[in-house]
């Protein structure tokens, strides 16, 4: 055979190779790697989707910390308030109270003053009339000379 032959024969057989891939071995390689390519797409898409949602779940984690920080320093202040109305509202009231008590104790003081210079009148009015009758004498008797007496507590 001749090189020229050869030649025509191996350029029909490539034709030949060369349609039968393009027949049958080319479109499902195509097909495989549309679909690769269609996946890759589908994932890239969800990846950025994703990506997306996890940026606008931060900023809404952030919001929130930010809000919850706000409300929990709002509650803290409000506790601390009440605290101090309590503690000034207890101090108010024990001072209600020691008013109370100085009052009910310069009440009773001064009922026991009453007593002791009542009772002091009472002593004088008996050592006037004991120092009378060792003036006198005689006896005086208390019964019959109880205007008198009543007169001299009132004097004194």
């Amino acid at each position: 055979m001749s090189i020229n032959a050869t030649l025509f024969v191996q350029a029909i057989v490539f034709g030949i190779l060369v349609w039968f891939t393009m027949k049958f071995v080319w479109p499902p390689i195509a097909q495989a790697l549309d679909e690769r390519a269609e996946k890759i797409a589908h994932g890239l898409a969800a990846a950025e989707h994703a990506k997306i949602e996890l940026s606008n779940a931060h900023r809404e984690v952030e919001l929130r910390l930010n809000q919850t920080r706000t409300e929990g320093a709002s509650i803290l202040a409000n506790a601390e308030r009440r605290a101090q109305a309590l503690v000034d509202e207890a101090k108010a009231l024990a001072t209600e109270e020691a008013n109370k008590i100085i009052a009910a104790a310069k009440l009773e003081a001064e009922q026991q003053v009453i007593k002791a210079k009542e009772s002091l009148r009472n002593e004088v009015a008996i050592l006037a009339v004991k120092g009378a009758e060792q003036i006198l004498k005689k006896e005086i008797n208390a019964s019959i000379h109880a205007e008198l007496l009543t007169r001299l507590k009132t004097e004194l």
